[in-house]
């Protein structure tokens, strides 16, 4: 009775888990489907190599290379400014402060706390810096914002996978000399340069993808940014914008903007990946 027992038990938790997994990827699938639908008739060489001319945003001539280019920018930028930290904080977390456990839990805490904020806080606190500091609305600004918004997502993304270093690897290293710098960065940051990788991905397509951390920071320009101060475009404020237009060509675009976001998340995972298991077959041999 009790082997039944426990073989229906792990039957149905397949079923679970089947059925979960074969429900995630028909939403994938429905989600990518009707942007491809709605998107691809819309979709011309002209969009994704021009800036939006006069009328764009009534039907008429013109692209989205703006929004583009601004949205690269925008998410290299906050994830070059995020990484700078989040990496030296997760190597303190666990090679520095690997021993004081009470710190360590805190700072997860505190992280776990931030990542559930709302995107739409992060641009409401963002506005709220650029109001007191004087700062008008530009790449910088968002450049900033979105950088707060990503940075607990890449520090527990990297926490987790260095907090599964072995300890006798560190205490390998140490015995033969290292410093706590050299087992941080030559060490675990080698160890672990995959999973680094991959939470760089993870904050890069949080950053690109979001439109309510950079609604009031970055403001909206037709052209294309030459510093750090000027008005930048991204693709979902443009998604957004379009949307709300009553002009049916115009809703298309959106979708057509959409689908280019998509194509150059999914561009990046795949080189991302393909990387990252190059390196870490290379650190194998």
């Amino acid at each position: 009775m009790r082997k039944l027992l426990k073989t229906l038990e792990e039957r149905f938790f397949f079923v679970l888990m089947a059925g979960s997994t074969a429900f995630l990827a028909l939403l994938l699938l429905m989600i990518i489907t009707i942007i491809v639908y709605k998107g691809l008739p819309s979709l011309t060489w002209e969009m994704v190599s021009q800036t939006p001319k006069g009328g764009y945003y009534f039907g008429r001539e013109g692209g989205l290379l703006n929004a583009i280019i601004g949205s690269l920018y925008l998410a290299s930028g906050a994830v070059a400014l995020s990484l700078s930290i989040s990496l030296p904080l997760a190597l303190a977390m666990n090679v520095y402060f690997r021993n004081r456990k009470k710190l360590v839990n805190g700072i997860r805490f505190i992280l776990d706390l931030l990542w559930g904020i709302p995107s739409i806080v992060y641009g409401a606190f963002g506005f709220t810096i650029m109001i007191y500091l004087g700062i008008r609305a530009s790449l910088l600004a968002g450049i900033i914002t979105v950088s707060i918004f990503i940075l607990p997502i890449m520090v527990r993304a990297m926490d987790e996978v260095m907090k599964n270093v072995p300890l006798s690897l560190l205490e390998s290293a140490f015995s033969l000399g290292s410093t706590r710098r050299e087992v941080a960065f030559k060490v675990v940051t080698r160890q672990c340069f995959p999973g680094i990788i991959t939470a760089v991905l993870l904050a890069f397509g949080r950053g690109i993808g979001d439109v309510a951390a950079v609604l009031f920071t970055t403001g909206y320009t037709d052209n294309i940014p030459t510093s750090l101060m000027d008005q930048t475009a991204t693709l979902p404020l443009a998604v957004f914008f379009q949307l709300g237009s009553p002009i049916p060509e115009v809703q298309n675009r959106a979708y057509a903007a959409a689908l280019i976001l998509t194509v150059i998340i999914l561009a990046i995972s795949v080189a991302t990946r393909l990387l990252s298991r190059k390196f870490h077959k290379t650190s194998i041999k």
